[in-house]
């Protein structure tokens, strides 16, 4: 081969590492002036992290894993979760007994716990008890793209009880949890585990209402190689505060993050991470019936941040009274009750820079709750990046999910996929207009001759950017138990910069 070819394979081959697909065809079509440009090739690897999910005895947790179907693409590949390698040993009699113990535990955590076959169709399995273990987990070939796992679990009853439901998260290095607490009435946890062969480091940085709570307890923070960490924030401060925003970020390796937040009298459920901060957020799928909802936001920069609030909702826009704007302080959590907001009607919040051009970065999310009395039940929403080319969520039932759909701006149109069911029954199509300045909340298509459990993808078509979110409710005992996940753009694919050459044919 001439040196020109061999470098060309040797650069592509480094942007394959990088960003975890590898296709030695130069991309994109030639534009107008006869220069290649940038096309979207499907990644060829992905990771997923689930925390582990029960502090209780009571604790069934399901978990379902899917991949959605493409055309074309890689070979087979494999998909994967497996138990986090436990962080400590179990006493027993002598140093023999905890050697055996550590070898059991590290043989379990060989064997999956979710195994996916093939794309298009979700798979599920189930745990019970407070000892089920995070799960770390690998997908390649044609069942990364788009690779998505939920985690629901439910508790009947005590401190922990409610619906629990995440969408189990890719590592990363940087992480913000507005709506967190460390007040007396909350037991929130960080969980943080790692995929990775080598141990990770992180820190954890708490803001409450007047700024940083100065901890040396969250500094440097170990994260062994393959394993799971819970770190309780009420320990890492001595203040109580009702809104903290939490910071989580890597020294070294990187972790996958989410809150477990339980408080006394709503229940309990995950936080999931903020989208990045930003000039302007959309939080969407408050459910109608909300009975609370909280906004949480924070300012990690210098400057304040003043923001106008808007609930877009069936019909268009309204700015809740009294809450019409919201002064968020540099490096200050900013907590305002917006009480049921929704009045009977499904939204979104919708934030943006009260003064044009002065665009200050900011992270939100939502605490909404159902229900009244000891009959409340909590979940939370942060605010969400755009569905982008595809987001799936799974573990829908024939029963109480609701996808909320809004178009912050121009209006979109969105293709809406319910796959096969995990026990049988055959994928769904149909298509969502969503006007400009609203939500639209829609109960899906359930999948022909649905048995079990299904996905929902979503694709952008045409028109502006949509966010989304999914309800899923199971009332019991009369608590209207429910938990939302928001649907993101799922990186399934990657923009790779077009090649000067095609190397698809190479010189001798």
């Amino acid at each position: 081969m001439k040196s020109t070819s061999l470098s060309l394979i040797a650069g592509t081959v480094a942007l394959a590492a990088v960003t975890g697909f590898a296709a030695l065809t130069a991309p994109g079509d030639a534009d107008a002036t006869g220069a290649k440009t940038a096309a979207r090739l499907p990644v060829e690897r992905s990771s997923l992290l689930c925390p582990a999910p029960g502090l209780s005895e009571l604790a069934e947790t399901t978990y379902t894993s899917f991949t959605p179907a493409s055309e074309g693409g890689s070979e087979a590949g494999t998909a994967e979760l497996k138990p986090s390698v436990p962080t400590t040993t179990d006493a027993g009699d002598g140093a023999t007994a905890k050697k055996d113990t550590k070898k059991e535990k590290a043989a379990d955590s060989d064997k999956p716990v979710v195994s996916l076959k093939e794309p298009g169709k979700p798979v599920g399995a189930d745990a019970s008890g407070a000892d089920a273990p995070a799960l770390v987990g690998t997908a390649t070939g044609k069942l990364a793209p788009g690779w998505t796992t939920q985690q629901t679990t439910t508790v009947g009853a005590g401190a922990s009880r409610g619906l629990l439901g995440v969408s189990c998260t890719g590592p990363d290095t940087d992480f913000w949890f507005p709506a967190a607490s460390t007040a007396k009435s909350r037991e929130d946890y960080v969980h943080l585990t790692n995929p990775d062969d080598t141990a990770a480091v992180a820190d954890i940085e708490l803001y409450g209402p007047d700024g940083s709570l100065k901890s040396d307890v969250g500094e440097g923070i170990t994260v062994p190689a393959g394993s799971s960490v819970p770190v309780l924030i009420s320990t890492l401060t001595s203040v109580a505060a009702d809104d903290v925003t939490i910071h989580v970020t890597t020294r070294t390796g990187r972790v996958g993050a989410v809150v477990r937040a339980a408080d006394d009298e709503g229940g309990s459920d995950w936080l999931a991470a903020s989208v990045d901060p930003t000039g302007t957020l959309v939080l969407p799928g408050i459910p109608a019936d909300a009975t609370s909802v909280r906004l949480v936001a924070f300012a990690p920069g210098e400057e304040d941040a003043d923001l106008k609030v808007k609930l877009l909702g069936k019909t268009g826009a309204i700015a809740p009274a009294g809450h019409e704007d919201l002064h968020v302080k540099s490096d200050m959590t900013a907590g305002v009750d917006l009480k049921d907001i929704t009045r009977g009607e499904a939204g979104s919040l919708l934030l943006t820079p009260a003064q044009s051009g002065k665009a200050t970065p900011v992270v939100a999310a939502l605490r909404v709750v159902r229900g009244t009395g000891d009959k409340q039940e909590v979940a939370y929403i942060p605010a969400t990046a755009p569905v982008g080319a595809q987001a799936t969520v799974a573990d829908n039932r024939a029963k109480g999910s609701v996808l909320s759909l809004t178009a912050p701006g121009a209006t979109g149109t969105v293709k809406v996929t319910a796959s096969a069911g995990s026990g049988g029954g055959e994928r769904t199509v149909k298509t969502y207009t969503v006007k400009g300045g609203t939500t639209l909340a829609v109960t899906p298509q359930v999948p022909d001759g649905l048995k079990g459990s299904y996905a929902l993808t979503v694709e952008t078509e045409s028109g502006g950017p949509v966010h989304a979110a999914r309800t899923l409710t199971l009332p019991e005992g009369g608590i209207p138990m429910f938990t939302v996940q928001t649907l993101p753009d799922d990186g399934g694919t990657v923009e790779v910069p077009a090649a000067e050459q095609d190397l698809s044919v190479l010189d001798d």
